[in-house]
């Protein structure tokens, strides 16, 4: 580990890893299960302690299964340190990730989580190739619907899909599951 000035080849790596750790919670959070599945490489291992262990496909089907438990979910990457050595790199990426189950007793819960990520480099592009969450904290509230519509002089609210704003307004980032 150094802490010294990054070549330019290093800071395109960097920046491909913080967009990767980046969109995998846009994935998560838009349920958009192609753009996750293509984070990861064939023979990637996603592990979520005893909830879960497995093959990227069994975590997009287990994450699907998962997510329609909760009316929204919002996973924000609050930070991220990378090493890289020649196609492989690793990572340890801070998130704050929020999960609102639905009806009229809805319950928010919000976590801190870790992931540990090793990534490798094949063919020119990154990908996960290991990814492991350690969960630091974690709470659980009533949710207050009221909230939601008194909140941001009546801001659209987000939602799970292709029916998100986001997919209307940001024709680029749309696309991008493709």
């Amino acid at each position: 580990m150094g802490f010294g000035p990054r070549s330019a080849a290093e800071l395109a790596d960097l920046d491909c890893l913080e967009r990767l750790v980046t969109t995998y919670s846009r994935a998560i959070d838009r349920r958009d299960f192609a753009l996750l599945r293509s984070l990861y490489h064939d023979d990637a291992v996603e592990e979520h302690g005893e909830m879960f262990s497995g093959s990227p496909d069994a975590y997009v089907d287990f994450v699907r299964t998962a997510l329609a438990g909760y009316a929204a979910t919002a996973h924000y990457v609050v930070h991220s340190l990378f090493e890289l050595d020649g196609d492989a790199a690793e990572g340890e990426t801070y998130k704050i990730n929020y999960h609102r189950t639905h009806g009229a007793d809805a319950r928010e819960v919000i976590t801190g989580s870790r992931s540990l990520d090793r990534f490798a480099r094949r063919d020119g592009e990154w990908r996960f190739l290991r990814r492991s969450v350690v969960i630091d904290w974690a709470r659980t509230r009533p949710a207050d619907a009221s909230a939601y519509d008194d909140f941001a002089a009546g801001s659209p609210h987000g939602s799970p899909g292709a029916g998100d704003l986001s997919y209307v307004v940001l024709e680029l980032l749309g696309r991008r599951g493709d």
